[in-house]
């Protein structure tokens, strides 16, 4: 049953982007961020009752945690959600998010002392020249600039999140630590939609099924096959799978959203995964 849980992660982790869709159609994104989070740390509060966990914790682990839900649930997930809610196409997005693991290796060496590899520097090449195919000459048309932007800031900031949490020494029980990050999250996208954005959700069915997918199937289980997997010294696998993410969301967006795909995308998409596998394999 182990050996099947990579396949899992991977289906759900790419599954997130293709319900992003349905979910921008009926709220805006922050929103519907905002909801999201809200009832994760819920879920992740009762969790940790449950397990007879204490929430209170030192005022050093809760800016911690609360600061990285910021980095990951806010900026990255709204950037993602923010850029494919202006047009920018879910495979795309998915494309570009998808290269952190190899900007995290590359910077890992000036900003934490790590020594980066050959390997590490041809894959974040591959990885780098597939997306370049991919974006081609379509930014300004058939790719919103301001979606770039805000898919490359979603890049940077989950990519800053991962340097910083190697960085950090945070003993948390995983449900109380989630539950702070989701309430970062949540805040984050409270603070956005009070100032900048004009909220709205039509809670209709397409609406509850997509984000219950998020909620239950990403955040709660894609998430903890992860952290599953890494507790069984599987860490090293499962990073070098996320090289399937680029190539899987792009065709289940083919297939369930129908963007278009050319030729000339698929054999970007085919380089960097090949990149995002070469700079991630052990």
């Amino acid at each position: 049953m182990v050996r099947i849980f990579p396949i899992i992660f991977i289906l759900l982790w790419s599954s997130a982007f293709i319900t992003t869709k349905p979910i921008i159609d009926n709220s805006d994104p922050f929103a519907a961020l905002g909801f999201r989070f809200f009832c994760v740390a819920v879920g992740f509060y009762l969790f940790s009752i449950y397990l007879k966990q204490s929430i209170f914790v030192k005022k050093k682990n809760l800016i911690e945690s609360v600061l990285s839900g910021v980095l990951f649930h806010g900026f990255y997930l709204g950037g993602v959600f923010y850029s494919i809610s202006i047009g920018m196409p879910t495979g795309i997005a998915a494309l570009i998010v998808t290269l952190q693991p190899v900007l995290t290796n590359v910077l890992s060496g000036p900003i934490l002392n790590e020594k980066v590899t050959s390997k590490q520097w041809i894959g974040a090449l591959l990885g780098f020249v597939g997306a370049f195919m991919v974006l081609g000459l379509d930014v300004g048309s058939s790719i919103p600039l301001l979606g770039l932007i805000a898919t490359i800031i979603a890049l940077l900031s989950i990519t800053i999140s991962t340097i910083w949490q190697k960085k950090l020494s945070n003993n948390l029980p995983l449900s109380v630590s989630n539950f702070y990050q989701a309430m970062g999250g949540c805040f984050f996208h409270v603070l956005v939609v009070i100032f900048f954005a004009k909220p709205y959700i039509s809670f209709t069915k397409t609406f509850f099924l997509a984000m219950g997918h998020q909620i239950f199937l990403v955040s709660f289980g894609a998430f903890t096959i992860l952290m599953f997997l890494i507790k069984k010294n599987s860490a090293s696998k499962t990073v070098s799978i996320f090289f399937l993410i680029p190539a899987t969301s792009a065709l289940m967006a083919w297939f369930f959203l129908e963007e278009s795909l050319t030729v000339t995308d698929f054999l970007g998409f085919l380089i960097t995964s090949i990149g995002v596998y070469i700079a991630t394999r052990d």
